[in-house]
């Protein structure tokens, strides 16, 4: 099933276990985003690189971070996330329109 879903753009989303929705420009997409990804074309078992780094605000001063490498459709979270995953490898969620 699939883990990220495409849109028109050519960009990715994915539904991330930190709880926030995440949008990957691989190359050859159209986005305006000057960022790109290195991406092996599978929605079902994506692997991504670089690594992705999330951020937005948090309360306060604080800001949230997710920060994780996306490899054969799993995640593998690094220790700098703000989350409690940081540090774990998951499966992506399947993707649900």
């Amino acid at each position: 099933m699939a883990k990220m879903k495409r849109d028109s753009s050519g960009s990715l989303l994915f539904e991330c276990p930190c709880g926030e929705l995440h949008v990957v420009y691989p190359h050859g997409c159209d986005s305006p985003n000057p960022a790109r990804w290195n991406w092996n074309g599978s929605v079902d078992a994506p692997t991504l690189s670089p690594s992705i780094l999330v951020s937005w605000p948090g309360p306060g001063e604080r800001r949230n971070v997710c920060h994780s490498f996306i490899t054969d459709g799993r995640i593998q979270f690094c220790g700098d996330c703000t989350h409690e995953l940081a540090g774990q490898t998951v499966d992506i969620p399947d993707w649900m329109d």
